[in-house]
């Protein structure tokens, strides 16, 4: 029997007015929930819940808010260019700013975190500057020509660190005159964005900005493809002036200018794994590879889903902050796709997939045969 739905006009124009505008014109080809990543490993249905959230009767206890990844996959999909993301953040904007409903307490947490501390882990702000201090990366100043954004991910946690030691110490070796502002740093607020935190996303952005400002910041350089789109796209908002690269984009600069010479062989199969907001929200697909295929000794051989079909690791839209049983990560598909193409080394370029691909890859016990490593490890091998 059909589930009828009866219209709640007050809801919905709530929904509506947090920025769901556009699920008005979803004509319910379900397109979108015959791509959603979820329904390779377990359900969600978004085209319902476009339906729902027009008519304002989303159920806001309903945990099916908050297991959308932001991957973009059904945006892209989307014959109507529904902004499917957005709809979905407008929900959590309502369960998080009315507290209309209930989210996850790992999100709720990790919230809290960014908006005591700065950071998701909830440390403290002067902890962010360890990783830098030990290998002597200096503070900024207005006469260095970038600054490191490294993203709190490899600023806090020890397994995800390498990527911006590797980094920093291809950016020592090039005589790149840079540095981090260190405790003074922020979460960017990507993430608490999607989540639905406006309040603290707003506050996260001002503050940053003023920061980057007050030091003389010009040009950014950052390890996270999600503090590369916010930073991009969202900070523009808020009065940003400044120019911001991801370490991909810069690093492949450096190697066609002549300025960056990878001659040491690094003899192994390797394939790469398209963060989401590198690709798809970036369109972001050619530097990472070229860089690969720069290092002698690298054989590249692409995964079964790859560029704008690339299946997401899981991480984005605050579910690297969830709980997510084995069997249903998007990050296990990839190991698997990884080990089926022969590879020796999974390659990618964001904290949050490295963080989600490291725990599949031991969770499905492939540790001896497969090795995830990030882009900048890799150059930083094939440098003399």
């Amino acid at each position: 029997m059909t589930e009828q739905l009866m219209v709640d006009l007050e809801t919905a124009d709530m929904i509506l007015s947090y920025g769901a505008e556009t699920c008005t014109i979803c004509f319910q080809c379900a397109q979108c929930s015959g791509n959603c990543p979820w329904n390779r490993v377990s359900h969600l249905d978004p085209r319902r819940m476009l339906h729902k959230a027009r008519l304002g009767v989303a159920d806001l206890e309903d945990e099916e808010w908050w297991m959308c990844a932001t991957c973009r996959t059904c945006v892209d999909r989307c014959p109507m260019e529904v902004d499917i993301i957005g709809v979905m953040k407008a929900v959590r904007s309502l369960v998080v700013g009315y507290g209309a409903g209930r989210y996850p307490d790992s999100i709720r947490l990790a919230l809290k975190s960014i908006a005591g501390a700065g950071n998701p882990a909830g440390e403290s702000p002067d902890k962010r500057a360890e990783w830098s201090d030990k290998i002597d990366v200096p503070a900024f100043t207005p006469e260095m020509e970038v600054l490191y954004f490294s993203c709190c991910v490899p600023a806090y946690d020890a397994k995800v660190r390498r990527m911006a030691t590797s980094l920093s110490r291809i950016l020592q070796k090039l005589g790149i005159s840079f540095g981090t502002l260190g405790a003074a740093e922020k979460c960017c607020g990507e993430s608490a964005r999607k989540c639905g935190n406006e309040e603290l996303f707003s506050s996260l952005a001002a503050g940053n900005i003023e920061t980057f400002k007050q030091a003389g910041v010009r040009k950014v350089i950052v390890s996270s493809p999600h503090c590369y789109w916010t930073f991009k796209n969202e900070y523009p908002e808020f009065g940003a002036e400044f120019e911001v690269l991801h370490y991909t984009q810069y690093l492949a600069q450096l190697v066609r200018e002549g300025k960056l010479k990878l001659t040491k062989p690094v003899d192994k199969k390797v394939t790469y794994h398209d963060p989401c907001y590198m690709g798809r929200h970036s369109e972001i697909y050619d530097d990472p590879r070229f860089l690969l295929r720069s290092i002698p000794g690298i054989e590249l051989v692409e995964l079964a889903n790859n560029r704008e079909d690339s299946i997401c690791c899981g991480g984005g839209g605050g579910r690297v902050w969830a709980e997510t049983a084995k069997g249903e990560r998007f990050s296990e598909i990839r190991i698997d796709q990884a080990m089926a193409v022969g590879a020796e080394i999974l390659a990618t370029c964001c904290p949050y997939c490295i963080l989600m691909l490291d725990d599949s890859l031991l969770t499905q016990g492939c540790e001896e045969v497969l090795q995830i490593m990030d882009i900048a490890e890799l150059v930083h091998e094939a440098i003399e």
